[in-house]
């Protein structure tokens, strides 16, 4: 009884203490404390906490998180743009993982590990034909700067394995895919995400195209979701005249702020082209929307995802943090693009689904915004939209035929990456032969009907099968996704762009743009 008195006794002492707070926090509190005081089980206080941060979260907005421990430091290590390991892509194949390259300078190059090399074990631990995960390898892989690990391996030739002692470095993750010429004066930059070394790499491929004789450029964000709103704005500021404004946040706590051209960038002057899509977001959306805004250059694509919130960490004491929505990114012209989410998450995250069941992939006519939501841009009073997303200036409808329900399965099945790592495994001394660099492989490679065989014969043991039969556009993409690769697994992911841009109607349609003055201008509504 004594002990029950004394409960409510700080029960009422902690209520005289909220009443100073507001009653939503006290509710917060005395809850908090009644249930770890009184419930009739034990009950884990950490995941308590957690389960009423995310249910709180999850009233705001979509994009208001909560990330655990592991989850921030992955997410720091991908932004940051570089973790501790041992520098090399592999792949699990067969329950065995495969080293498809290893980074150039990196610790598994400088002891002599090839791609094609199979790891079966990592210090004392086996990993081939044990089912561990991805995760799991690359836990065992990883570890601080300096410390060593032994791997052990099977290389095609050798009959028996081979012991590799590497120590781990820093490993450097970029941002930047592909840096190439597309033709003698327009280069191509495909960009994957906003992290803190963009700026950077952008700036390094500008300057290599422009010695190379670059004097336009496409800009491939399509599937970049975003990141820093910095390295956006830096990456901006290369692109417009000084002076320009950029972008601008503001929120119900959050003075506007304005983010402003600082400098005639490196790519102030010459043909811009940036291609988007339904999974461009956020940072990349600043992008296109200023170039946009700016009439800088012209937008190719379908319209983008619509990520108008700006986020901002609150670490807590165990490491874990809130990404908290504290503003609203504004274009030059004063749009907001984030999508509506007042039907809640779930509606929300079936947009871009809807966008497909409604047609809007397949053709731009479907997509209708209110006159409520028509802005001018600032330069050539072209008509532009808010309130979801950036519609591009020319719209590129998704080839529906390549991406049926049928070669969906075959992909994420994986009989196309297993195909090609059997492949390589087997032709690599004669291929890198037979092409000594990329231009030979595209000019004289070609995908066998046989090799399309293979992968429908490999499907058909899986017991995928199409509704009828295969189509020829099913085979032409199955070509176009082996000779891809194929050539990334020989060369590199640069390879795998290049080859895979030569058959997308977007990148096609881009070049074209960019290299007719008449068109480009048109879409501007440049008077020449």
């Amino acid at each position: 009884m004594k002990k029950i008195f004394l409960l409510w006794a700080v029960l009422a002492a902690i209520g005289a203490t909220a009443q100073k707070q507001s009653d939503a926090n006290c509710k917060l509190t005395l809850s908090a404390f009644a249930i770890n005081s009184l419930y009739v089980d034990s009950v884990d206080e950490n995941k308590l906490a957690e389960d009423a941060i995310r249910g709180m979260l999850k009233e705001l907005d979509p994009h208001s998180t909560y990330m655990t421990p592991e989850e921030v430091k992955s997410m720091n290590e991908t932004m940051q743009g570089n973790f501790d390991g041992i520098g090399i892509q592999f792949e699990m194949y067969k329950d065995t993982l495969y080293v498809i390259q290893t980074i150039p300078g990196g610790p598994s190059e400088k002891v002599g590990l090839l791609a094609g090399d199979r790891i079966i074990a990592v210090d004392d631990t086996i990993i081939a034909g044990v089912g561990k995960s991805n995760t799991e390898i690359m836990n065992l892989i990883r570890g601080k700067k300096g410390s060593t690990v032994i791997i052990s391996v099977l290389r095609k030739g050798q009959t028996e394995p081979m012991t590799f002692k590497i120590v781990r470095d820093k490993i450097p993750i970029h941002s930047l895919d592909a840096a190439y010429m597309a033709t003698k004066h327009t280069g191509y930059i495909r960009l994957n995400r906003f992290g803190a070394t963009t700026h950077e790499e952008f700036v390094e491929a500008v300057k290599k195209l422009q010695k190379q004789g670059m004097k336009n450029l496409i800009l491939d964000l399509q599937g970049n979701g975003g990141g820093y709103l910095n390295s956006a704005i830096n990456l901006v500021d290369e692109l417009l005249d000084e002076g320009k404004l950029i972008v601008y946040t503001e929120g119900r706590k959050i003075a506007r702020e304005d983010a402003v051209a600082t400098k005639n960038g490196l790519l102030h002057k010459g043909k811009l082209v940036v291609l988007v899509e339904g999974s461009s977001a956020s940072a990349s959306e600043i992008v296109s929307g200023a170039v946009q805004d700016w009439d800088r250059g012209v937008i190719v694509g379908r319209r983008t995802f619509g990520k108008g919130l700006v986020q901002r960490p609150i670490p807590l004491p165990d490491g874990s943090m809130i990404r908290l929505t504290v503003s609203r990114y504004y274009t030059p012209s004063g749009r907001s693009i984030q999508r509506p989410y007042t039907d809640g998450i779930e509606q929300y995250n079936q947009d871009l689904i809807d966008r497909y069941n409604n047609g809007e992939l397949s053709n731009a006519d479907s997509i209708h915004f209110p006159d409520s939501l028509k802005v001018s841009t600032l330069q050539n009073k072209r008509t532009v939209y808010g309130g979801g997303g950036i519609m591009p200036d020319y719209f590129v409808p998704l080839d529906t035929t390549r991406f049926t329900k049928y070669l969906g399965q075959v992909v994420a099945a994986g009989i196309l990456n297993s195909y090609c790592t059997d492949y390589i495994d087997n032709h690599r001394g004669e291929m890198q032969s037979k092409y000594k660099d990329l231009d030979a492989y595209i000019k004289n490679f070609s995908v066998s009907d046989d090799m399309i065989n293979d992968i429908i014969t490999a499907a058909e043991k899986e017991k995928i099968t199409p509704s009828e039969t295969v189509s020829e556009k099913e085979k032409e993409a199955i070509q176009i996704w082996l000779k891809s690769l194929l050539a990334r697994d020989l060369f590199n992911y640069e390879a795998y762009i290049k080859v895979s841009n030569l058959e997308s109607d977007t990148y096609k349609k881009a070049l074209e743009i960019i290299e007719n003055d008449n068109l480009y201008n048109q879409l501007l509504h440049i008077k020449e």
